[in-house]
């Protein structure tokens, strides 16, 4: 029989998980349990607020899709994923810090060249992206691997936009053997997350923003060095104290800079860390 005034419960839940052989799992599954008794007793867990809790998570999971990721985007308005990264990419003095991922990249952006035009169609104001890909000690990264995504002036990104024949605002590119690389696109702005389904919930009844800072994702990668995951942020943008997925640093917010023809012009260089092992 389990005494469930008190701690018993807890302790007999996780000793049914000491047969477990993967030994991380093992600790995962242990850790996650006591925690989440813990939580129950703290608050004083009602059934009415436990079955509404388990509402939200299965409605969270039917919102997901081949092009959306709702748990994604719960674990980063509730800043998990923020947090799971400064566990997994701690900053090195002089590197690029790295942010969050986001719910909407995809891995089969089309591959173009250097100077290409990756709006492919995208409504905004045309702007130039130029930068190098380096190491700490300013060394040349070469054939680094671009995979850059934005959203368009509507706030949306492609894959939000249904019967759309093709990407828009997204591609992979190579840098050239000195780390340099250019391509050409849309100016960032702001734009809202998502908010048609459970994580929209969650933020109108708290009160919080959904507004996200205008933003560049990037993806750079390559051989002998660490994958970076972050983001550029426009500079003056008034949601950067309030970014609803806890994306923005300092180091990662720079200048579009108004050229005379119009368009907006950003210079950022990428700092990547060595691998662990590796060569670089």
């Amino acid at each position: 029989m389990t005494d469930t005034a008190n701690d018993t419960l807890t302790d007999e839940v996780v000793a049914r998980f000491a047969d477990t052989p993967d030994p991380r799992l093992r600790e995962i599954l242990s850790s996650l349990v006591r925690h989440l008794h813990a939580f129950a007793r703290e608050v004083q867990l009602t059934e009415d607020e436990w079955f509404r809790g388990i509402d939200f998570l299965t409605r969270t999971g039917h919102q997901c899709s081949g092009t959306r990721q709702e748990f994604i985007l719960l674990s980063d308005v509730l800043g998990l994923s923020m947090q799971t990264v400064a566990i997994n990419a701690p900053s090195q003095p002089g590197c690029t810090e790295s942010t969050v991922f986001g719910p909407f990249h995809v891995p089969d952006a089309p591959k173009l060249d250097l100077g290409a035009d990756i709006a492919q169609g995208a409504r905004g104001t045309p702007c130039t992206v130029r930068g190098r890909v380096l190491g700490p000690q300013g060394e040349p990264v070469p054939h680094a691997s671009i995979d850059v995504w934005q959203a368009d002036d509507d706030g949306l990104y492609d894959v939000q936009r249904e019967h759309l024949p093709h990407a828009q605002a997204r591609a992979v590119l190579q840098a050239r053997a000195d780390g340099s690389f250019e391509f050409r696109s849309i100016l960032p702005q702001p734009y809202p997350i998502p908010t048609d389904g459970p994580v929209g919930e969650l933020l109108r009844a708290t009160r919080r923003s959904a507004i996200r800072p205008a933003h560049l994702h990037f993806m750079v990668q390559a051989p002998g060095w660490r994958r970076l995951i972050t983001h550029v942020f426009r500079r003056g943008d008034p949601q950067l104290a309030s970014d609803p997925v806890f994306g923005v640093k300092p180091s990662l917010v720079a200048d579009w800079v108004e050229q005379s023809d119009g368009t907006a012009l950003l210079e950022f260089d990428f700092v990547l860390q060595p691998q662990e092992g590796g060569n670089a």
